[in-house]
């Protein structure tokens, strides 16, 4: 007997006899749903949808003697956002609702989008809690946080000699 006997593929044409057994059938399937997800993915991604992004941008400053933290809530009014500190963390949870409606000659069009916010964000030490103050304005929460007493008197000049 001859290795080539044995082997699982025609020892005429070189072509496999192998059958696929299961796992490469859902090998295969995997791979088809995966490149079809992939490609319905770029093609929606391009499309500018009102609740693709859910998190809140946000900007943490240190300004002169506080610390000033903005949070961008477009669409969010100031009954729908609820902004606490908890330990050394600013917490900012709420929903965003968009809604649009548009009427014209022959149509009409209205969508609505809700979302979820919550942004943890952590914060520096030293701060005054008790005296935050907080502003909604165009979209954009602005956190004013001042800087404990203790925590101003602390910081020291070093003086840097040359060398």
């Amino acid at each position: 007997m001859r290795i080539k006997d044995i082997m699982p593929w025609s020892h005429h044409t070189g072509e496999s006899h192998h059958q696929p057994d299961k796992a490469d059938a859902r090998h295969s399937l995997k791979q088809d749903i995966n490149a079809l997800v992939d490609r319905f993915v770029e093609k929606v991604g391009s499309f500018e949808l009102p609740w693709h992004d859910t998190e809140a941008k946000s900007d943490v400053v240190q300004a002169d003697k506080a610390v000033e933290i903005s949070i961008e809530l477009p669409g969010m009014e100031l009954e729908d956002i609820d902004l606490s500190i908890s330990g050394d963390m600013l917490v900012v949870q709420g929903e965003r609702k968009i809604e649009r409606r548009e009427e014209k000659q022959g149509y009409f069009l209205s969508e609505r989008a809700y979302g979820q916010i919550y942004r943890a964000i952590p914060l520096p030490p030293g701060l005054d809690v008790d005296a935050a103050v907080a502003d909604l304005k165009n979209g954009v929460l602005t956190v004013r946080i001042p800087q404990s007493a203790e925590a101003a008197a602390s910081v020291k000049k070093i003086d840097i000699k040359k060398s």
